[in-house]
């Protein structure tokens, strides 16, 4: 496959999020709607994790199968330290995220309190448009972050020949991507702010176009040990988006929905699997 194409599959991939950014721009988006399109998502993710992590074993599969313990081991300590990056690093992320955003403390009782904001909501004590703003471009930051590692996998995995495997990628990513648009927006949505297009699109590019700039560098960079790490990199990544995703899932109170667009996500998993496999990519 040529450079070019490649190219194409990473755009493909990461820019399924602008399908996302005008659902998350709605004042008052329809909650059965948004939780269903999160449960597909992590129907299509759960399938992908596994995918993904079943080709990052085959190095370390192929050592054992030829009784080399230290290539294994090597392959291994790849592996693992793949998804101890890419897990811890976004969770510390988030963390620093939520640093960041914290909400302001309630005023005390006592002198001057009288010129302060009721103890209330977050809209009675600070800019909450500016507040959102913020928020909106720091997870579309952290988003881009994790797309990059995404991006680097199936870059690797199309230049190797693994054409099914990339594919694959990219019907998962995108689709986890088309959902991550209305996350980007939601705290604009929640604070009543109407983003313009322009800034709308601003955020897209950070949280989508590392997808490709990662798939242009991935392709350059074919090995065993980069591909293990490429793609351990993406499985801490899915794993990471899948966990957030059971928790507004389960916020959101809606468990049969949950359950049949999970269910529904896994059928769209083996059935592009299928496909892909029945064309001989």
């Amino acid at each position: 496959m040529s450079g070019e194409r490649i190219a194409l599959l990473g755009a493909i991939a990461g820019f399924t999020i602008f399908l996302g950014l005008p659902l998350g721009r709605l004042r008052d988006p329809r909650p059965r709607m948004r939780t269903l399109l999160s449960a597909v998502a992590i129907g299509i993710l759960l399938f992908l994790m596994v995918d993904v992590l079943s080709h990052a074993w085959e190095p370390i599969d192929g050592a054992l199968g030829e009784h080399s313990a230290g290539k294994a081991v090597g392959y291994g300590a790849v592996l693992l330290a793949g998804l101890i990056v890419s897990l811890a690093g976004l969770v510390h992320f988030d963390r620093w995220i939520a640093s960041r955003v914290r909400r302001p403390s309630a005023p005390k009782e006592g002198p001057g309190a009288a010129t302060l904001p009721a103890a209330g909501t977050w809209t009675e004590q600070a800019d909450t448009r500016a507040v959102a703003d913020r928020l909106a471009l720091l997870i579309a930051t952290g988003i881009g972050l994790h797309n990059f590692a995404e991006g680097l996998a199936i870059g690797h995995a199309a230049a190797s020949g693994e054409l099914s495997l990339a594919v694959l990628l990219v019907v998962g990513f995108g689709a986890h991507n088309a959902t991550e648009g209305f996350g980007i927006t939601a705290p604009l949505a929640s604070a009543g702010r109407r983003t313009s297009w322009g800034r709308l699109a601003l955020l897209g590019l950070i949280g989508g176009g590392p997808t490709l700039a990662g798939t242009v560098i991935g392709q350059s960079l074919v090995s065993d040990t980069l591909g293990t790490a490429f793609l351990a990199l993406a499985a801490g990544s899915i794993l990471y988006v899948v966990i957030e995703l059971l928790a507004v899932a389960r916020a959101a109170a809606m468990k049969t929905v949950t359950t049949w667009g999970v269910l529904a996500g896994l059928v769209l998993g083996f059935a592009s699997d299928a496909v892909i496999t029945y064309a001989g990519a």
